[in-house]
């Protein structure tokens, strides 16, 4: 009997397929979620993919380009490599975020790790038309590198300071600085 190989697309979705969990898609599609496929993987199971899969550029850029499928947007900057990720990767990446989880993992899992991090943050802070989630995206980046000049992120929050997250972004940032 000979052994079928399957190319690394369809090995990840494979273990979409086996690890889903209809209860926690059901929860995500009835509130609200617009995927059309919702496997209902969660974080640890994604980053477990993840390991077993490996960084791979093509494979990062077919998962994101997946954007029918909540886990293929989720597991795409796990598997993205942030050394050859540039700024305009970043910026094309951002204009199809459909959902603030995916900006959530997007931010913590690859773009926090860029030189031009906080470049980014300010960009996308300061010229919210860039994107649909590019205030909220640029926040949750600032979030991210609030240890490393929590005085810039306190100024990034002053620009907006009529959301949530600016305003836990600058208690983060006061916090930080002893005021």
């Amino acid at each position: 009997m000979e052994t079928v190989k399957f190319n690394e697309m369809q090995t990840v979705k494979r273990n979409f397929f086996a690890m889903r969990n209809g209860v926690i898609a059901d929860t995500l599609r009835k509130a609200g979620a617009p995927f059309r496929i919702i496997f209902g993987l969660n974080l640890p199971q994604l980053v477990d993919i993840a390991r077993q899969t490996g960084a791979s550029r093509d494979l990062a850029e077919a998962l994101w380009a997946n954007t029918t499928t909540r886990e293929s947007m989720l597991l795409a900057p796990m598997l993205a490599d942030a050394d050859s990720f540039s700024k305009e990767d970043a910026l094309r990446w951002i204009k199809s975020i459909p959902t603030e989880e995916v900006a959530d993992i997007l931010c913590h899992r690859l773009l926090r790790k860029a030189p031009w991090a906080w470049s980014l943050a300010e960009d996308l802070v300061t010229t919210p038309e860039l994107a649909p989630y590019a205030r909220y995206t640029g926040l949750r980046l600032a979030f991210n590198l609030v240890g490393s000049d929590p005085e810039r992120a306190a100024r990034l929050a002053s620009l907006c300071t009529d959301t949530p997250l600016a305003r836990s972004l600058a208690e983060e940032a006061e916090f930080l600085l002893g005021n």
